[in-house]
């Protein structure tokens, strides 16, 4: 079947919208970084922050100019380049859209994503228990899943007869993505803060429930959302188009996919290794202290120690450097100069810290660098109001209807607007139960909260189609502030909502994210939304009890096991709005004042400082970040950046080629092996709890 014959009867005037000028399709793409976290900060906003944007061809030139480059190669008819004032769908269908021909929606797919998802939600979780972070787990499950399958054709050809195609890897990675990503960020930020402040968790039926509902919510809720942003506006959505890169370059060069997948597999072994030996076996230490003090006061109770961990390591290397030597500065200001100093005015308690000295420091400076982060990120936000205003006027054209009944060629393969009306009124009234018959949320206010929660992930999803960055922790902090103000004595309801709001919200934009490889590959949008949505059964099944087993009860949040900093932040807003500033130490009143002027400055002086100033400015997140975390992190994390930049200054094609992937390797490799090491020692209390008669 030709191209052409795939979208017949079309033209331009089937669309609403048409492009008037070729440039309007121009678009910059940053360097994409293979992660992209979820809650209180984005490597893909960390990254960006850093480079210099690199122009490129808009993805549907992009997709074209791949089409063309094929035929030339097979000798067959290319697609001509796009016309100025030609219609975006019109000129996908009949040029990029690959036809109902080639495998997308297959089992192999949706199984093979569904325990890559699976398998990566418990990394997620260990990852964001550590550092507050969500990594995107896409490219990561295509490196794994093209060498999976091609290892097992190669060994059992009569069993797996032929290799998925690159549309059946591009369901694959939409299901592991939902499953690894969208359903856990929550439980590593309003969810584990619920526990901080209750010391009681919610019982594993209800989270089971509140988890799918908030991830099929934001699926649902993103439906309408595509067409508009990514067929009509084309918007990047940069990290969708890096991972459809990842899929050509795995399908069109074999030898280099093996090399990176050996890559990840030997970092995984060795990252895997390092914490058995450290977490299972008790060979080596889990941190070195340094020798000495300050002020009275040992380096070891400051946290100043050396971390034998390689996830954090690996995280400084995806996170670039700035944010890593801002975290650095961040920690030795609030570890070695504010921590002695409050211990010696009475603000922290100086037999605590002898016991607990993260525990003790970090109740204090919390306050300074929750206010740093969350006044940077709504700061950043309401800066860029032009992004919230394209994202309003842009509902007539989401919703509107046209005058004329005419033949839509995509109706078939798009994602119809009944599956938008059904799902998000099923998940949005399961929404609303939850919140008043579980958390005592009144009626009317779950029914804000999921009014709220679509305008939210309306502005969430284009900010991440034009700049990679999905603010669900300013979404989050809206929706604190906003229930602040309407129950400013209900600290559940303050959370819950606005854990409903940054969750539904990162699923959407995970949703729109992936939807972009497949538009730019030529995939059938509605084949996989299908593969999407099946990715929150998995992640749900697998992330709920891993959670309850890692975290068996309050106590282990924020110390040093799992600081949890995200959902101290959290924590410490919904206190904060519940009892105000007056119950504050005064120290921690004026560290809050001026982490708040702090946060504010910095987004200011990067956009109206000159370009070659920028670089001295510190990142925000990274300054916040290190308050809430230990200082050995911060150190880690900093060696990563260290590494990462030598190899990209001094061996570019090396750090192209590995840093990715063998970051990503040592941080799944020793997460998966923590986790499983917590899951044992925690299974005897478990079984005790579940069947005391037997122990």
């Amino acid at each position: 079947m030709q191209r052409g014959e795939r979208c017949k009867n079309v033209t331009n005037e089937n669309s609403n919208t048409k492009i008037e000028d070729k440039e309007a399709l121009d678009s910059t793409l940053s360097p994409a970084s293979a992660q992209q976290p979820q809650d209180e900060t984005s490597l893909s906003e960390l990254n960006s922050q850093e480079e210099e944007e690199v122009p490129i061809e808009s993805p549907i030139e992009y997709a074209a100019e791949d089409t063309q480059e094929k035929g030339r190669e097979e000798g067959v008819q290319t697609p001509p380049p796009l016309q100025e004032g030609e219609d975006p769908e019109h000129y996908w269908c009949h040029h990029v859209y690959q036809g109902p021909g080639v495998p997308q929606l297959t089992a192999r797919a949706v199984i093979m994503g569904a325990l890559i998802g699976g398998v990566m939600s418990l990394s997620n979780l260990y990852v964001g228990l550590k550092t507050g972070w969500g990594l995107g787990v896409a490219i990561t499950a295509c490196i794994l899943s093209y060498s999976i399958w091609t290892t097992l054709h190669s060994l059992f050809p009569k069993i797996f007869k032929t290799q998925m195609s690159i549309l059946e890897n591009n369901c694959m990675q939409s299901c592991a993505s939902s499953a690894g990503y969208s359903t856990g960020g929550t439980m590593v930020s309003a969810i584990a803060a619920y526990l901080i402040l209750t010391g009681t968790h919610m019982s594993w039926g209800v989270l089971t429930i509140w988890t799918f509902f908030l991830a099929a919510l934001g699926v649902c809720m993103a439906i309408p959302m595509k067409r508009q942003m990514i067929n009509i506006e084309q918007l990047k959505f940069p990290s969708g188009i890096a991972c459809a890169e990842t899929l050509r370059s795995l399908h069109s060069h074999g030898a280099e996919a093996i090399r990176k997948a050996k890559a990840l597999g030997i970092a995984g072994l060795g990252g895997g290794l390092l914490a058995f030996l450290r977490d299972g076996w008790g060979k080596i230490p889990g941190q070195i202290p340094f020798p000495g003090s300050i002020c009275g006061y040992s380096m070891k109770s400051l946290t100043f120690s050396f971390d034998i961990s390689g996830v954090m390591i690996a995280a400084g290397a995806l996170v670039g450097w700035r944010v890593s030597w801002s975290m650095l500065l961040g920690g030795i200001l609030c570890y070695g100069v504010l921590a002695p100093w409050m211990t010696n005015i009475g603000a922290i308690d100086s037999a605590a810290l002898a016991d607990s000295g993260y525990r003790t420091i970090v109740g204090w400076s919390t306050w300074t660098g929750a206010a740093i982060m969350v006044a940077s990120g709504l700061t950043m936000f309401f800066m860029e109001w032009k992004t919230m205003a394209r994202a309003f006027s842009g509902l007539a054209n989401i919703f509107g209807k046209k005058k004329e009944k005419v033949h839509d060629p995509l109706e078939d393969i798009e994602v119809p607007t009944s599956w938008f009306m059904l799902g998000t009124l099923i998940s949005g009234i399961g929404c609303i139960l939850v919140l008043h018959f579980i958390f005592h949320t009144t009626w009317w206010m779950g029914l804000i909260a999921v009014v709220a929660t679509f305008f939210l992930a309306l502005v969430a999803c284009r900010a991440t189609g034009e700049s990679d960055i999905t603010p669900v922790g300013a979404m989050g902090k809206i929706t604190q502030l906003t229930f602040g103000l309407l129950a400013p004595s209900n600290v559940t309801t303050n959370l819950m909502t606005a854990g409903l709001t940054a969750g539904a919200a990162g699923s959407s934009a995970d949703l729109l994210t992936d939807l972009k490889s497949g538009y730019v590959l030529g995939a059938n949008p509605r084949q996989q939304f299908l593969a999407q949505f099946s990715g929150i059964f998995a992640g749900t099944l697998v992330a709920v009890p891993a959670f309850y087993l890692i975290v068996p009860d309050a106590s282990v949040l924020g110390g040093d096991q799992w600081p949890a900093p995200s959902a101290q932040v959290w924590a410490k807003v919904a206190e904060l709005l519940k009892d105000g500033f007056s119950a504050l130490h005064p120290t921690a009143q004026l560290g809050m004042l001026i982490g708040c002027l702090i946060g504010i400055a910095i987004p200011l002086l990067e956009k109206y400082l000159p370009e070659k100033m920028r670089k001295f400015i510190p990142s925000a997140t990274g300054l916040g970040l290190a308050m809430v975390i230990p200082f050995y992190n911060s150190l880690s994390m900093f060696i990563g950046a260290c590494i990462a930049t030598y190899l990209e200054k001094k061996h570019k094609q090396m750090s192209d080629d590995y840093v990715v992937p063998v970051a990503s390797g040592i941080i799944a490799g020793e997460s998966l092996v923590g986790v499983a090491i917590a899951l044992k020692m925690a299974l005897p209390g478990l079984m005790k709890t579940l069947m005391p008669s037997k122990f």
